[in-house]
């Protein structure tokens, strides 16, 4: 496996849910009330992981039908136990290879997926392949080249301070791409049309220090699969360093924020 790969295990849908679900359902209303789609529209939503973003459209925006796919049945038995509507078809399948019919969707979206997708390139065409004329493709991603999610920013600091090879791993290195000109220039390639792009942000507020340090210890994703691969000392090590740096507001919460990149385009 290769190296800055070597920790990312998504395959663990609980666990992602307490490390990064609960900072994607908050991103989700907010990407809905920027993307403004229309009501009964058939809508295609790729990587659904555990749901976030599949609720919101069923209590939003009124679909007529909604299929959501993941390579992952971990992620999809957590997505249709968090979801449980019967508008939503779950279904496994990868995003190089969408299983839809050619022209068959008003509207695609993806959520906090393509940055993990190996063909991106690939992948948006997919995406363009099922869409009918003048629908629209809409994803978003985390800001990780702007430290837009603090909360890794400051694990991978306290990290790689301490172990100067987990370099490699840190989202920003791995996905330098996830800025505005990245995929504005990523989408254009695609042959998409009227290509827009903003930021939206949202607080993320632990309630403590061992709010934040949980998740860490669960092994799902790669700042969680190397914290876990310390040994022990080390891993204490790292989480004294991280007790000591982080932000705490008077009532011992400890306030940071996140911010993902939203673009959306239209099929010509």
């Amino acid at each position: 496996m290769p190296q800055a790969s070597r920790h990312d295990a998504w395959q663990a849908g609980d666990s992602y849910d307490v490390y990064m679900g609960r900072w994607s359902r908050q991103i989700a209303p907010r990407f809905l009330a920027w993307l403004k789609p229309e009501d009964d529209l058939d809508w295609l939503e790729v990587g659904c992981g555990t749901g976030a973003l599949t609720a919101e459209i069923l209590r939003r925006c009124k679909p007529r039908s909604l299929t959501s796919i993941d390579p992952s049945e971990g992620f999809l038995a957590r997505a249709r136990a968090n979801v449980p509507d019967e508008r939503v078809r779950f279904q496994q399948g990868d995003a190089q290879a969408l299983p839809a019919a050619n022209s068959s969707k008003d509207i695609v979206v993806s959520a906090l997926v393509l940055n993990f997708v190996p063909d991106k390139e690939k992948a948006l065409h997919e995406m363009k392949r099922v869409a009918r004329r003048g629908a629209t493709i809409a994803f978003y991603v985390w800001d990780y080249p702007g430290g837009g999610v603090e909360f890794m920013r400051a694990f991978w600091t306290a990290a790689t301070a301490l172990d100067p090879s987990a370099r490699d791993l840190t989202e920003d290195k791995r996905f330098p791409f996830c800025t505005p000109e990245g995929l504005t220039d990523l989408v254009k390639k695609a042959g998409l049309a009227s290509v827009v792009c903003d930021a939206i942000e949202t607080p993320a507020v632990f309630e403590n220090f061992e709010d934040y340090w949980h998740p860490f210890t669960l092994g799902a994703g790669p700042a969680p699969g190397y914290c876990m691969s310390l040994d022990a000392d080390a891993r204490q090590q790292l989480k004294e360093r991280l007790h000591d740096s982080l932000p705490r507001a008077e009532d011992g919460s400890v306030p940071l924020k996140t911010r993902a990149w939203a673009v959306k385009a239209l099929v010509t």
